[in-house]
């Protein structure tokens, strides 16, 4: 934890949380696993066979990433904070619901489009309050980074 004063505040101080590289890699994971999530509720409504390509093209880079987040954190010995069950539960719920009764490739690539964003801006937040520099985690931050503006190209074919 970092202590900063800011100018004309006085006595005030705010205690700001920097990002460790277990707290990156946990994080990085959540991610990963979230939009795994998002491909697996959507996958069965595609309906074109470039858009099940897409979703299963996606689907293999996200189980990519996380493999590397936990081969890195075997290494390290640490344990990962994963996706907990209910956001993964919730997760689905809400991407059946807003499939509706009509679902068709370009209402899933909005969906995609809007959970990468999601996605990017985390990763962004997450390497501004990343405090140390760790080689592996900074490499695979930034793979996760380009994986999900990737997806976002990706998917505004569907559109």
């Amino acid at each position: 934890m970092r202590r900063m004063n800011f100018p004309g505040s006085g006595i005030l101080s705010v205690v700001m949380k920097m990002k460790t590289s277990k707290d990156m890699l946990s994080s990085l994971l959540k991610t990963t696993q979230m939009g795994q999530v998002g491909i697996r509720s959507v996958r069965g409504a595609a309906t074109g066979a470039q858009m099940k390509q897409a979703l299963d093209s996606q689907l293999r880079e996200y189980n990519a990433i996380e493999k590397e987040a936990y081969a890195i954190a075997a290494r390290r010995g640490w344990k990962l904070k994963e996706l907990p069950a209910g956001a993964r539960s919730m997760a689905n719920l809400m991407a059946h619901g807003s499939l509706g009764i009509s679902p068709n490739d370009s209402r899933i690539a909005g969906m995609m489009i809007q959970g990468n964003t999601r996605g990017v801006i985390k990763s962004l937040k997450n390497l501004h309050r990343y405090s140390q520099n760790d080689g592996s985690v900074s490499v695979l931050s930034q793979k996760l980074l380009d994986c999900e503006n990737n997806n976002i190209r990706q998917m505004e074919n569907f559109l």
